[in-house]
């Protein structure tokens, strides 16, 4: 049976500012906002990032841009220097605390960075990943009409919105909106 999670308004600002801190770090620190610095300036006239997958339909030269990518992991724990330490030792890692998380890059050439972050109440332990979405409450619908539940609703935060919803299998996925420029 699927954990139901209800949050405080203590909980949510928690989220709130390990959120802020996700994308202040993921921009300032690695460089990347959702695309790669190459593919910013490239961008094709029709604002698909050149080379992503499309679909061409029967009746149009329409091209659609296809899927959402993972722009960013969490590991939550209950002792955070010691989380920090077993993950920097495994892999290698470079991870630097930042406030009340610590910043993870993990420095393998590719794939995404992240962050371990004790938020001082439950959920404790879980890993989850960031999916970059263009419509944050479209998306908790969709979710929710596949049979998932929204955990924590949008929230902002400086660089746009996130949110959190459950799968039908209870695990714990979250949205990033990017903020419109």
């Amino acid at each position: 049976m699927a954990r139901t999670h209800r949050f405080t308004t203590a909980q949510v600002v928690t989220l709130f500012i390990v959120s802020a801190i996700i994308g202040a770090s993921t921009t300032l620190v690695t460089g990347r906002t959702g695309l790669a610095r190459a593919d910013a300036a490239t961008l094709a006239q029709d604002g698909q990032k050149p080379g992503s997958p499309t679909i061409n339909t029967a009746n149009s030269k329409e091209k659609k841009r296809m899927g959402q990518p993972v722009v960013h992991f969490e590991i939550g724990c209950r002792d955070n220097t010691k989380t920090r330490d077993f993950y920097a030792r495994l892999f290698d890692w470079q991870i630097t605390a930042a406030g009340p998380a610590s910043m993870i890059q993990t420095e393998g050439g590719k794939g995404i960075d992240g962050h371990i972050t004790s938020l001082g109440h439950e959920p404790h332990n879980y890993v989850t990943f960031y999916v970059e979405v263009e419509d944050l409450q479209s998306s908790l619908d969709k979710a929710a009409t596949l049979g998932g539940k929204t955990v924590v609703p949008p929230v902002n935060i400086p660089t746009g919105k996130f949110a959190w919803f459950s799968d039908p299998d209870g695990n714990i996925i979250g949205l990033l909106q990017p903020k419109k420029p």
